[in-house]
């Protein structure tokens, strides 16, 4: 409790302590990015194997090919198998795998190997820190500000996965979605009721323009992880932030589809996920100022 009151009474300390922590916190998110899509397709697998092996049309002897081909598969988990270079199989000791720090003493490269590290470990860990030194600043050390870095740090692991694979998991959007609910029926961020609406919204909002444009044009513009994380940001903010979510995710979405279109020379798939998740953390943080400014602007 001294702690705590320490915090909250010194922001400069607080901003340090939650800036630290934001970098252990960001070492372990590049572990749920790279590892949960790998739990999620094993059990994929195994729900596969079991509902095949049900089914009349499949003989036996092709049953017993596709359990043998996954019991092969490696179980993993946040915590097993131990981490391991990808290239040697290394495995990393508990000094290399200090946040930022290790990655620059080792010049980011294996230090059995020497294969190159990818930058996005450090970057992962980098603005995991400042978003929650952010985050506290701008809420202070409260309930409030406690639960917005839950929310901000799933995000950030959502933007992650969505980027590798173009997959949102529901392991973590629902449960985020439910906390949204949780925390707001305290009034913490918004009013039970808008929680329960801006959820309700959220989720249809994109699911009648996606549904929409399939009749109109016989194609999916856009997956159903991307319903439910608007969903999980309404329940959070409320129903009026969902506009300015939107039209935020819609702009730099579209920025980048620009920039990746001519690059590539053609239109081709692309996570929209992760610009959702940056405007609704711009929108957690400065939704307010930026709906009061725009607002003053026809005042």
């Amino acid at each position: 409790m001294q702690l705590l009151e320490l915090l909250q009474n010194n922001m400069s300390a607080a901003l340090i302590v939650f800036g630290l922590l934001g970098l252990c916190v960001g070492s372990f998110l590049n572990v749920v990015i790279h590892r949960m899509p790998l739990m999620m397709f094993y059990s994929w697998r195994q729900e596969c194997s079991e509902f095949m092996s049900q089914q009349p049309d499949i003989t036996p002897e092709q049953s017993a090919v596709l359990a043998q081909a996954v019991a092969n598969d490696t179980p993993t988990t946040l915590s097993r198998p131990a981490s391991r270079c990808p290239h040697c199989a290394h495995k990393i000791k508990w000094y290399e795998n200090i946040p930022l720090v290790s990655w620059l003493a080792l010049r980011g490269r294996c230090s059995e190997c020497q294969a190159s590290i990818g930058v996005r470990y450090p970057v992962v860990e980098l603005v995991t820190a400042l978003l929650s030194a952010l985050v506290i600043y701008h809420f202070g050390v409260s309930a409030t500000g406690l639960s917005a870095l839950i929310l901000v740090w799933t995000l950030i692991a959502l933007t992650g996965i969505d980027f590798d694979t173009q997959l949102l998991p529901d392991r973590l959007t629902f449960p985020l979605a439910g906390l949204g609910l949780a925390v707001n029926s305290q009034g913490w961020f918004v009013s039970p009721t808008q929680s329960i609406w801006g959820l309700l919204l959220g989720f249809l909002s994109l699911w009648i323009v996606v549904k929409v444009f399939y009749l109109i044009t016989k194609k999916h513009g856009m997956g159903q992880g991307d319903f439910k994380l608007l969903a999980v940001l309404g329940a959070w903010l409320g129903p009026m932030m969902l506009p300015l979510i939107i039209l935020l995710s819609s702009l730099l979405g579209s920025i980048v589809g620009i920039i990746l279109m001519k690059k590539q020379g053609e239109s081709k798939p692309f996570a929209f996920g992760p610009y959702i998740a940056v405007a609704g953390i711009i929108a957690l943080l400065y939704g307010a100022d930026i709906i009061n400014w725009y607002l003053g602007m026809y005042a």
